[in-house]
């Protein structure tokens, strides 16, 4: 999935509307959620990185995201 990283600092890049895809392996559902989530070992506190999700994926990849304590914020994809 390629974003725009030019987006202003503290807010979720958007994905370009040519991936509008679940980031699930194998799913390719239109997504309906963007996962914001960040590795604090890795980024910068204000850094996200996205993650989108359909609707039979949004639970998984959330659960996947939270166990190890990245996931930020989960909104609607449009």
């Amino acid at each position: 999935m390629s974003t725009d990283d030019s987006a202003p600092e503290g807010t979720v890049p958007r994905p370009s509307a040519t991936d509008d895809i679940c980031s699930a392996k194998g799913c390719s559902a239109t997504a309906a959620h963007a996962l914001a989530w960040n590795n604090p070992k890795v980024h910068t506190p204000e850094r996200r990185k996205v993650w989108l999700a359909c609707d039979d994926h949004r639970e998984s990849l959330g659960d996947f995201l939270r166990a190890r304590n990245f996931l930020k914020d989960v909104t609607p994809h449009p």
